[in-house]
């Protein structure tokens, strides 16, 4: 289960009542910042920026790719651990507008985790270190640290005792040479 805060609305759908939930000059200056960020080919700049202007927490070593689209509305939700990659035209969402009701949740990636391009990240999950996201996935639950997962609906294809396993073979060889 996601872990997200729900705000019910009682007239018209949730997306009416957007302005009252979140000021209109932070959306209009988070517009603005997330696109410029969107093209930059600077990953230290794009991360400057995101740190800056949207309030978010990028770690050390993090990199953006081109075209990933973070929440608009709410990026100050939305932690990124260090040495982490971010695959291209991926969507992270701290938020989400509903018919009788908007939730908001942050959004917790960890260290050393690699989320492949055209992913989405749904408010309210965490994505354990050293995690593995196959590109095209809904992550719409938490993943487990060391996991391998992908899909959608998205599912654990291997767990960080198969992924050790499958990468003996590997260390090894490296360490022979």
């Amino acid at each position: 289960m996601r872990k997200t805060q729900r705000y019910p609305v009682n007239e018209g759908n949730s997306l009416w009542h957007i302005y009252k939930t979140v000021p209109f000059l932070k959306v209009v200056k988070n517009f603005i910042v997330i696109q410029a960020a969107r093209y930059m080919p600077f990953l230290q700049v794009k991360n400057w920026m995101y740190r800056t202007f949207l309030r978010m927490k990028v770690g050390d070593g993090t990199a953006f790719a081109l075209m990933v689209m973070v929440d608009i509305m709410f990026p100050e939700k939305i932690s990124v651990g260090r040495n982490t990659v971010i695959g291209y035209n991926t969507t992270i969402l701290a938020h989400e507008y509903l018919i009788k009701e908007y939730r908001l949740g942050d959004v917790v990636i960890g260290d050393e985790v690699m989320i492949g391009a055209n992913s989405t990240i749904l408010p309210g999950v965490q994505i354990g270190d050293e995690a593995i996201v196959s590109a095209g996935t809904l992550v719409h639950k938490d993943v487990p640290a060391g996991s391998f997962v992908g899909g959608n609906p998205m599912r654990v294809i291997y767990t960080k005792q198969e992924m050790e396993e499958r990468d003996q073979p590997i260390k090894a060889e490296v360490e022979r040479h």
